[in-house]
């Protein structure tokens, strides 16, 4: 049986531990890095140690900040997202031509930016194959950072978050400098860190163009102290192997995010490993994975797979099992609305309008996960409040 995380009860997750090597986690305690477990009550001494501050279990994850309010990855995004209380705020890692890193979810910026309507760009339009995938657009690896500053973000899914797109316009593209020196600057008004998760966007993609993610995030990680097992920050990524690399770089945690059940990372698909993400959630692939990342990020389809009519069907054993090998799992996304929910949470018949998120989260919650990545962070944390008293 999976193990159940009931209502009612509270766990911490120890920064310290995860910069330690393998942790495991309970529904009931601290995680420590040796993988045995302390009582609530150790937290503090943790905490007086200065190993680290805690994170609340589940730990909300604001995804692209706000972005079921905000147009993604903006520091629109991202502030509001802290301000609803999100425990963590994501960013997402591509390049510019002249090696700069910015807050994209994708290169290609055809919908998150208002490039199509700067006539001097219209030049920069291409074809290109990422990751397998062939896309027209317009890529961030195409400009310098100055010329990227004078683009302005848009709302991506228009169709579905119409309200987002009043703020059409309103911010720029941020660098991921620019993220660290705000979080530092809201850290200091909190009177607490603000913790960040970093992804690094194909990585293979961009090391074959010259322009390798790993070593200027590294840098910029030093710079600003987050390059310790101790750091408020969580670096992520889907290709196993750009984690391996920024181990050998920096002390940060880590966690390997793992797509759809029947998927390949694209550094497997570049070096003909036939390993497949189903083969990775067995216990010798969690294994492997905690010898050098304290977490995993998988699809939620993994941890509950949908049945053939959209709706939830049984529980996997890969929190179990996760668990078992010392790792942390934060699966993504939860989304509000009902195009995005399991059938079974969906109201009424308006895709665009809200469901039953809460009876989602609390399927998910009672899996055991350690947190999850959500667009609508009040949501998720009204709903993880039940699972952290």
């Amino acid at each position: 049986m999976e193990r159940e995380q009931q209502p009612g009860r509270r766990a911490l997750l120890g920064a310290a531990a995860l910069g330690a090597g393998a942790v495991a986690l309970s529904g009931a305690g601290t995680a420590t890095a040796a993988g045995t477990q302390t009582a609530p009550g150790a937290a503090a001494a943790a905490e007086t140690s200065g190993r680290g501050h805690e994170l609340p279990v589940p730990t909300v994850i604001g995804h692209r900040g706000a972005s079921g309010y905000r147009p993604e990855h903006t520091l629109g995004s991202y502030q509001l997202a802290l301000d609803m209380g999100a425990d963590i705020v994501e960013q997402d890692l591509v390049p510019t031509k002249d090696g700069h890193l910015v807050c994209r979810h994708e290169n290609d910026i055809t919908a998150t930016t208002d490039v199509s309507a700067h006539p001097e760009f219209a030049d920069r339009k291409t074809t290109k194959t990422v990751d397998g995938t062939k896309l027209t657009g317009w890529f961030t690896e195409d400009f310098t950072l100055a010329e990227l500053k004078t683009l302005r973000a848009k709302e991506r899914i228009p169709g579905n978050r119409q309200r987002n797109t009043l703020y059409d316009g309103r911010w720029e593209v941020p660098t991921f400098e620019e993220v660290l020196q705000w979080a530092e600057r809201e850290g200091r008004r909190r009177g607490r860190r603000v913790w960040l998760y970093v992804e690094t966007k194909h990585p293979t993609y961009f090391r074959k163009l010259g322009l390798g993610l790993e070593e200027p995030l590294a840098k910029l990680l030093r710079r600003y102290g987050r390059h310790k097992k101790d750091a408020a920050l969580f670096l992520q990524s889907f290709e196993p192997s750009s984690i391996q690399r920024l181990r050998k770089l920096v002390g940060t945690p880590s966690v390997v995010l793992l797509s759809t059940i029947d998927s390949r990372p694209w550094d497997f698909v570049e070096a003909n490993d036939p390993r497949t993400v189903a083969d990775l959630v067995k216990p010798e692939g969690l294994k492997w994975i905690a010898s050098y990342a304290q977490g995993i990020g998988p699809d939620l389809s993994v941890i509950i797979p949908r049945t053939p009519d959209g709706k939830l069907g049984t529980p996997t054993s890969v929190v179990k099992d996760a668990h078992a090998a010392g790792l942390i799992l934060h699966p993504y996304t939860m989304r509000n609305e009902n195009t995005f929910l399991p059938a079974d949470f969906r109201r009424g018949t308006d895709p665009n309008a809200y469901g039953d998120a809460f009876g989602a989260f609390k399927a998910y919650f009672a899996t055991g996960i350690d947190g999850i990545f959500s667009d609508n962070a009040d949501t998720a944390l009204l709903a993880a409040a039940d699972f952290r008293k």
